[in-house]
């Protein structure tokens, strides 16, 4: 009697992390480097707790409309104890140009009392516990990690999204899968300004609609296949 041989079912292969080599990938951020050596986040603070509210009140907003509002406001409080004691009502006044403020403000005044009652007023330096607070999830966490506390985070936003999928670096499907890949790919000397030098290549070269192709740094490298001539 004759047995049928034995089928193995094919191997799932693993998602490829990124379209570029890693001699690219060291191109890539070695010229985003070159361009922007000390590259800054946009939106203007004076401690880790403004910074935090200031990343909060950014969901949806441009970073422009923000400091406009928070400049009045920083000046009046910049602690949980001054922006509690400024009262809900006060602060949805302060920032009522910025997009969803009813609902930010109650996450500022929420978040604030819940820094004095568990953090001591401190902005903890950890991503679980930031992402306790009201209004922040897990991007916001990130951009305060790397910025005020100096940890090589990956914070993903519209601009670092589609930069990372049209170039080829990191292709994903979701801003985490993006951010996973990236943790992977990024050379470590890159690491703590990495997003930054994305967010910014996205928001003025890499634009949405008609990426600014013939003055980018990293043109020889990026796999975008409608680059223009």
């Amino acid at each position: 009697m004759t047995t049928a041989p034995k089928t193995t079912a094919p191997r799932k292969r693993a998602p490829r992390q990124s379209a570029l080599t890693a001699a690219e990938i060291e191109r890539f951020f070695a010229a985003l480097q070159a361009e922007t050596p000390e590259p800054k986040g946009e939106l203007d603070y004076v401690n880790p707790y403004t910074l935090l509210v200031a990343v909060v009140l950014s969901a949806q907003a441009t970073d422009k409309g923000v400091n406009r509002a928070t400049g009045p406001l920083f000046k009046v409080a910049d602690t949980p104890e001054k922006m509690v004691a400024l009262g809900e009502e006060k602060v949805r006044e302060a920032i009522k140009t910025i997009g969803l403020f009813n609902t930010k403000a109650k996450n500022v005044i929420a978040l604030s009392r819940q820094l004095i009652d568990h953090y001591g007023s401190e902005v903890p330096q950890r991503r679980d516990a930031l992402e306790t607070l009201p209004g922040v999830g897990r991007k916001t966490a990130n951009v305060v990690l790397n910025i005020a506390f100096g940890q090589p985070t990956i914070a993903v936003d519209t601009h670092l999204f589609r930069v990372s999928n049209r170039s080829g670096l990191a292709p994903g499907k979701t801003p985490l899968a993006v951010e996973t890949k990236l943790e992977k790919l990024v050379p470590l000397p890159y690491r703590l300004h990495a997003h930054h030098w994305l967010i910014l290549h996205g928001r003025y070269v890499c634009i949405a609609r008609k990426p600014r192709c013939p003055v980018c740094v990293v043109r020889d490298v990026c796999k975008y296949p409608d680059k223009p001539l």
